[in-house]
């Protein structure tokens, strides 16, 4: 898979994960389509997809053992450090601690990484 396929992974399983768990209207942002995907966002959404199908490759299948929260709380970790790549200041909501996101954050986050380990099986 291009790292341009797991971007899109990563964003289409971002959008799914905002509309189940978001509580309300999310902001058009959170949905933005791929398309319209500033190009930093979709960098950094190919770099933590690669991040994360590393981490289960080197693991041995051993990640299917994770908890939700150890698979969120590695997607927000590498997602963070992106977000430190591309802007010198980033806001803060951008690079919260884990404990500090949103429930329904960590829950797409968690979700992604489950969407990456389906479409490496």
């Amino acid at each position: 898979m291009s790292q341009t396929e797991g971007a899109r992974v990563f964003r289409e399983a971002w959008i799914a994960g905002v509309h189940l768990h978001f509580p309300g209207t999310p902001k058009a942002g959170y949905v933005t389509p791929w398309d319209d995907t500033p190009e930093w966002e979709r960098e950094a959404a190919g770099s933590v997809h690669e991040q994360v199908r590393h981490f289960i490759e080197i693991s041995g299948g051993g990640t299917a053992r994770l908890t939700r929260e150890q698979k969120s709380r590695f997607v927000a970790t590498c997602w963070t450090a992106q977000m430190f790549k591309h802007f010198e200041d980033p806001k803060a909501a951008y690079v919260a601690d884990w404990p500090d996101l949103p429930s329904w954050q960590r829950e797409t986050d968690a979700d992604i990484f489950e969407a990456i380990e389906k479409s490496l099986s």
